[in-house]
Order: C-alpha cells, then structure tokens, then sequence
C-alpha cells in the first residue's frame, strides 16, 4: 500500500516512509523511544475495575508462523513494543500457529505479567471444548486466561456453561463471545440479551458500521466490553484511500496517517473499549498505537470522517 503526500509535493510514500517523515518528532519513535504507558487513553471493562488501552494487537495470519528466528524475530518486536503502551492481544485456535507463537515469545521476552491475553473456544461439544481450551492454556503458556471467549458462536450454550465454572474456579477471569461479520448480528444480539457476559468482540469500522445499530447500544446497556476486530475492513479501508492525501483536517485529531484516522473513528465510539488491528511489522503497530492518544473525534469530527468515506 502507498500513500500520497499532500498534493503539493508530488511524492508518494509508502506506509513505512510515511511513518519515518511525519512521525519523527511525535509521542512515537521507533528507535527505543515510544508511546509512553501512561498517555495511551484507556477505557473501563463495565463489570470490574479494570481498564485497557484502547489499542490492542490482533494475531489473525500475521502470528501464524514457523519457529524460525527469521519469522519471529519480527513478531518478538511487535510485542516488546506493544508492553510500551499497550497490552492486549488476542488469538484463537483456528489461527493457526499464532497461539504458540504469542506464548513462546511472551515467555521469552517475560511478558506474561504485562499483557492481557484473550483467546477462543471454537468447536462443538464439552469435551471437545476443555481440551481445545486446554491447549490453548498450554499453548499460551499461562496457567489463567484473562479472557476466553466462544467463537463466531460455535456451541456457545454447551462453551458458556464450561467457562463460568472456569471464572469461578479462577481459570479464566472474563468471559465473552465473539463474531466477525454483521450477518450474524441477529443471534448475536439474543445471546447478549440473555448472558451474563463480561466482553462481546465484533467487527466495527468507519466502512462497516451495522454495528451502531444494535450491537455496540445494547453492549452499554448491558455493561459488556467491546472489542473491535476488522478496524481497517480486512484492508479494504487502505485499498480504497490508496494514492489519495489524507485531508488536512486529519492534523486537527493528531492523525499523520490513514490507519491512526480509521482506528480513532472505531475507538472514538464511547462503548467500544479496545480495537485490535493486527500487524507483524513494528512500525505499523507504532502507527496504530499513535491512534491511542488524544485526541478523539467528536460526533461532527466522525460525520466528517464518514462523508469523507462515502466520496473516495
């Protein structure tokens, strides 16, 4: 993906440059210097006294790896960076090696106390639940789950029922279910209404906003985290600004690029408590950490953003 400079230069960049020549002398610098902890906004989990940042990491495709220095290398550095002012990452077992992946580097690097892990439950029946749920601990390498949740909704009654004995027992200290496209909103929004949850993980973002419409208001009334997978569409957001500047009213929300402006537009809605974009390239998670910081955009700030979408 490029980006285009604004029009007056003629130069296009690419993500990376972009980064180097306008992020030089911001809150994020990529050799040693970066987000502090303490200015990363945060937000509340309703049902504890916990807060997240509200950028996190994603681990779909780009920590499914093999066990070569030269593929992990990368990934060990995105999650150092990460600790610096973020700390949730979330996996699944049907990401392929990407559990094992996050635990081997998490131990290697003795991250384990400084991130908020949260993976998935996805197949059928009970036995086939604990032990997926099991080797995902194993996987992990944690002896608790900060948070585990059911799976695009797979057997979700028969998993529920597993994990509230987990949380009460200690194994597992939130609890939530997930799914990643609109279609399944409906059954989504009845198991809201009928669960005691602690997160619901959905996709959101400034070109797939279904989720305003149910979803993220009865998440509020029902005082149920949010995560947010698919912040930038699966990439489809980049493809359709590519070659186009980034407006100059961006620099009014501290956005120097097309990702920091989509993730506030997801993070900047009040009931959604962390997004989790992923990345294996450091730099890109520098940017999207950059999202993090103040300020957000206001409701005309995001109409803005939205006409802004629906012109490209």
């Amino acid at each position: 993906m490029t980006l285009a400079w604004p029009r007056s230069s003629g130069l296009k960049l690419s993500r990376r440059e972009l980064l180097r020549a306008t992020l030089g002398a911001a809150a994020l610098v990529f050799n040693g210097v970066t987000l502090a902890a303490e200015t990363m906004l945060r937000r509340p989990i309703p049902k504890s006294a916990e807060s997240l940042p509200v950028i996190g990491l994603g681990t779909w495709q780009t920590f499914d790896v093999g066990v070569s220095e030269s593929a992990r290398a990368p990934l060990r550095d995105v999650l150092r960076e990460l600790v610096r002012g973020g700390n949730v990452v979330d996996s699944s077992p049907m990401y392929g090696q990407s559990e094992s992946v996050v635990g081997d580097l998490a131990a290697g690097l003795h991250l384990r106390n400084e991130l908020f892990l949260a993976t998935k439950v996805w197949t059928s029946g009970r036995e086939a639940g604990i032990r997926q749920m099991e080797q995902s601990f194993q996987r992990l390498r944690t002896q608790s789950m900060d948070l585990m949740q059911v799976h695009n909704l797979v057997d979700w009654r028969t998993q529920l029922a597993t994990l509230r004995q987990w949380k009460e027992q200690g194994k597992v200290r939130y609890v939530g279910v997930t799914h990643y496209t609109s279609s399944a909103y409906h059954e989504l929004a009845r198991v809201l209404k009928s669960e005691d949850l602690d997160f619901v993980q959905i996709n959101y973002s400034v070109a797939e906003r279904e989720a305003e419409r149910q979803i993220l208001p009865l998440a509020a009334e029902r005082r149920i985290a949010v995560l947010v997978n698919r912040p930038f569409a699966q990439s489809g957001l980049f493809r359709k600004v590519r070659g186009k500047p980034l407006p100059e009213w961006a620099k009014e929300l501290g956005c120097a690029t097309w990702a920091q402006l989509f993730l506030k537009f997801v993070v900047s809605h009040p009931t959604v408590t962390c997004a989790i974009p992923g990345t294996s390239n450091v730099q890109h998670l520098i940017d999207n950490m950059q999202a993090g910081l103040p300020p957000l955009p206001d409701q005309s700030a995001r109409e803005r953003m939205t006409r802004l979408l629906s012109e490209l």
